[in-house]
Parts: C-alpha cells; structure tokens; sequence
C-alpha cells in the first residue's frame, strides 16, 4: 500500500489521506504528484539527490539532510557550498542549464528532487531514467519553495517555524529603511554585455516582491508601473529615473562577461549627473547573491546587506 500526497503551489493543499490498512510508517513506498503527475518515490530515501543548491539549503534548514546537490560552482553564493558540505551533503558540479546525466546516474540516487519551473519534459523524462523524479510546482522562492517541500516531506510545522522568523527578520528590516529613507526611490539596475534593464516592482517575481513589497522600497516613478522582471532601457532615460539609491548588478553568468558595459555606463554622463551617483549612493549587488542565495540563510543575509546599505 501506498501514502498518497499532493505537492501543490498553494497553502490551502492538503495532502490526501494514508491507506487506512497500512500504517504510513510501514511503508517502504509512497506515490507523490507532482506537475508532471503520480510519482512512487522511495518512504524514506537513503541516497537523495537535489538538483538545486537553493533547494538542498531549504530541506536542511527544516530538518532533512539531502545526500547529494547539484552545484554551479561559477554562480553560487559563497557561504553554501561550505554550509553543504558542513551538513554532510556531497556538492556534484554541473555546467549551467545542463545536466550530465551519465555523472548523476554513477550516483545511484533513490529519488531526484527538483524545481518544475521551467522544467522541461524531455529533461525531466531524462532525469526519471536514473530514478524517482520530483518536479515540484515551485521555482526557488524560499517561501513558495518551502511550503511546497514541508507538504512533500511532511514538514510543515518546521518550514512555518523557519517562515515565520525570516518573516519577522524582514517586517522589522521593513521598519528600519523607512524610519531611515522614507519615501525615497530604489532603483535595482542589471547590467549586461549588450544592454541595461531594471527590476520591474510589479513582475511577478519572488525577487521583485522582495525588493519591492516585502522591504517596502519605493520605486521610481518612471518606473513604479512595470510588470516585467526586467526592462530594458536607453541610459538616455536616466535623468527622468533619478532614483535616489542604486544597487546595481553585474550580472554574472557562466561564458558571460559585463565588465565592458559596466565601464560605459560609468563613464556615460548621463549615469555621472545622477544624484545616487554623485552621493555615493550606488552599492553593488552580485548576481550570486541575490539571485542565486534564495534560501532562508542566503535570504536573511541579503537583508542584512540591503539594511547596511540603506539605514545608516
């Protein structure tokens, strides 16, 4: 007999009831769905391997120790490749946007966890050759990518724990930038080989949210409209932006390098004139820490970064 659960996006998901004839504890296999459909994954899985390190940080901050974690050693935040490590977690090396399946397979994995967003079929129908694959319906998020764990794992008080302080942690980071800044603007500006784009306040985005509901920053009026995640733009427009704080991001790539674009937007007058310029109110935001570190611990430090920067 099976447990069946339902890993679903929203809170309101109830996981669907244990086989009365057979105890849950008893069972050696239990049949999972996720947003590919029914999965039967091991009860308790001895060789777990994780392909998100985003992932491997949320399983451990609520009680479970994944075996095995896909890393991309040019993209990592630096506390968590030795925070996974310390915890015991073996770290396999992956290219960008690429598995080496015959790598994972040598692994002898009993059941495969990963991120449904974006997931795409043949990758994951790959994935399922080597073992049970679990392709949640959540991207990293820390708080859309815990609930969606506790439910598979069981876990819901201990990711609510862990939710609720980081919550409290960011309400009060909230508290302080406004008694600090009040009501003056954040641009967040990504700079890229060949353009610039800024962070949209209103994508539907867990980065957007953060920057813009969860801390609160104001953003500027040119821009406080944007639904996209990130919109490119002329640097001929930066006067009528005129945000009062900048984090701006190299952005970080594997086979991906910024350096030159950075140089001519600090070298462009336009960039020169702005008050966020001239006031020394630019602070820089690596792609590795705030895009990549989206797990509890990562999340709390980039609240602690934005707080130096901001509150004085």
């Amino acid at each position: 007999m099976v447990v069946v659960l339902a890993a679903c996006s929203n809170e309101s998901s109830k996981k669907e009831e244990v086989s009365a004839e057979t105890p849950a504890n008893h069972s050696e296999t239990r049949v999972v769905t996720d947003i590919f459909g029914k999965v039967t994954i091991p009860a308790h899985p001895k060789n777990l391997l994780v392909t998100s390190s985003s992932y491997a940080e949320d399983l451990i901050e609520m009680g479970i120790t994944p075996q095995l974690a896909v890393v991309v050693p040019e993209i990592e935040p630096d506390y968590r490749t030795p925070y996974l490590e310390k915890h015991g977690v073996k770290t396999i090396s992956q290219a960008q946007y690429e598995y080496n399946f015959e790598q994972l397979l040598s692994l002898s994995p009993d059941m495969i966890l990963t991120s449904g967003e974006g997931m795409e079929t043949k990758v994951y129908d790959e994935l399922s050759k080597i073992a049970p694959t679990v392709a949640i319906k959540a991207g990293v998020g820390v708080h859309e990518a815990m609930k969606e764990l506790g439910v598979l794992f069981d876990k819901e008080a201990e990711v609510e724990k862990v939710l609720t302080a980081l919550d409290q942690k960011a309400s009060e980071a909230k508290d302080k930038i406004h008694q600090a800044i009040g009501d003056k603007t954040v641009l967040v500006l990504r700079v890229e080989p060949t353009r610039y784009r800024y962070l949209g306040p209103k994508a539907d985005d867990d980065v957007s949210r953060f920057f813009y509901q969860t801390l609160g920053l104001k953003s500027p009026e040119v821009t406080k409209d944007s639904d996209v995640w990130f919109t490119q733009f002329s640097l001929e427009i930066l006067p009528e932006i005129k945000p009062d704080y900048i984090f701006l991001e190299t952005r970080s790539m594997v086979d991906y390098d910024s350096t030159q674009s950075l140089g001519e937007l600090e070298d462009n007058p336009l960039w020169k004139g702005l008050s966020a310029v001239k006031n020394n109110q630019v602070f820089p935001l690596r792609t590795n820490d705030y895009i990549q570190a989206k797990g509890p611990i990562g999340t709390g430090m980039l609240i602690d970064y934005i707080v130096e920067k901001l509150v004085p």
